[in-house]
């Protein structure tokens, strides 16, 4: 246990220091290419903080944890929401623009509510099993598509209020390079996270279902954790923001689509509650991000969200 305790820091330490490099890295481009940096957090950094969930779950799918799959992206998401944005609020509170509550929070809510669609057959369609299809997964990949096409083109728009802390600009070449080698200690940091984190939860005898949405889902958030608040330090709110969102999508429709695709997998419905975990929190994130007219994640907000993710982390530990 001693080693293994060592190589999980060992993996918190390299994925914050790959965050830093990735945020570095994405916000030097967005200003010289004149993109915002909400559309650099809904693509570059999203995607490479998405990676460990993507390989994590492929790993899971193949080798038919079907519980552990959908709990690491339903047990990330809860975990992106509520303790990340939590985290990132207490440390700076995170201004956002008009759009993402217009548009990117909705469409995360309305990836929530397609997958709860598609999942509980028995409920809505009276059929003898619940699972996630071939043709399900192609379906959460299409409103992938369709979300990524609503990034493509807004990402030349402009922000419409004072970003915070100016952005340092990087020579392309050395901008290139940091995002590369930050996304190589993501992966490999998470990787070398995940594989301990495991290893003790396993030692304790923890189910696969909990291992899920606990272990495997903190584990493959840590890059998400680390580059948020990362940005909410450096006043890079829309990339906190943009983080967290874009996430989110990707882990339902591009995550769960590109496993479901290569593997149709059964659903737990003892899952549905995590998923209404999921909706309610993204609810309460839009009726904050509306409080006063600010557009903005107060401190106190913050806390509520941080202090939710400990309560619904007790019930799964309690209820296992």
């Amino acid at each position: 246990m001693v080693l293994q305790s060592l190589l999980l820091i060992a993996g918190f330490a390299i994925l914050v220091k790959g965050a830093d490099l990735l945020v570095s890295g994405a916000s030097s481009i967005a200003k010289k290419l004149n993109i915002s940096n909400l559309a650099i957090g809904l693509t570059v950094v999203s995607l490479g903080t998405s990676a460990p969930e993507l390989l994590v779950n492929l790993m899971s799918a193949t080798n038919g944890y079907n519980d552990a799959a959908f709990g690491n992206v339903l047990g990330s998401n809860n975990f992106n929401l509520l303790l990340i944005l939590g985290v990132s609020g207490i440390i700076f509170p995170l201004v956002v623009q008009r759009k993402t509550i217009q548009f990117e929070v909705p469409i995360s809510i309305g990836a929530i509510l397609l997958l709860f669609i598609l999942v509980n057959d028995q409920m809505i369609f009276g059929s003898d099993s619940n699972e996630l299809s071939r043709f399900d997964a192609f379906l959460l990949l299409v409103f992938f598509g369709l979300f990524m096409l609503y990034v493509v083109r807004t990402m030349k728009s402009a922000s419409d209020f004072d970003e915070g802390t100016p952005i340092k600009i990087f020579p392309t070449s050395l901008s290139v390079g940091y995002i590369a080698l930050g996304i190589a200690m993501l992966l490999g940091g998470g990787k070398l996270a995940v594989e301990n984190a495991v290893s003790i939860a396993e030692y304790f005898g923890l189910s696969q279902r909990l291992i899920g949405l606990t272990v495997l889902a903190a584990g493959t958030s840590l890059p998400e954790l680390a580059t948020s608040a990362v940005a909410a330090y450096r006043r890079n709110t829309d990339i906190a923001i943009g983080n967290v969102v874009g996430s989110n999508i990707f882990n339902i429709c591009l995550i769960l689509g590109t496993t479901g695709l290569i593997n149709p997998m059964s659903f737990n419905i003892a899952l549905n509650f995590d998923l209404y975990v999921v909706l309610v929190a993204s609810l309460v994130l839009m009726i904050f991000m509306f409080t006063l007219g600010q557009r903005k994640l107060d401190r106190w907000e913050a806390v509520m969200l941080f202090v939710g993710y400990i309560v619904y982390t007790a019930f799964l530990i309690g209820n296992p």
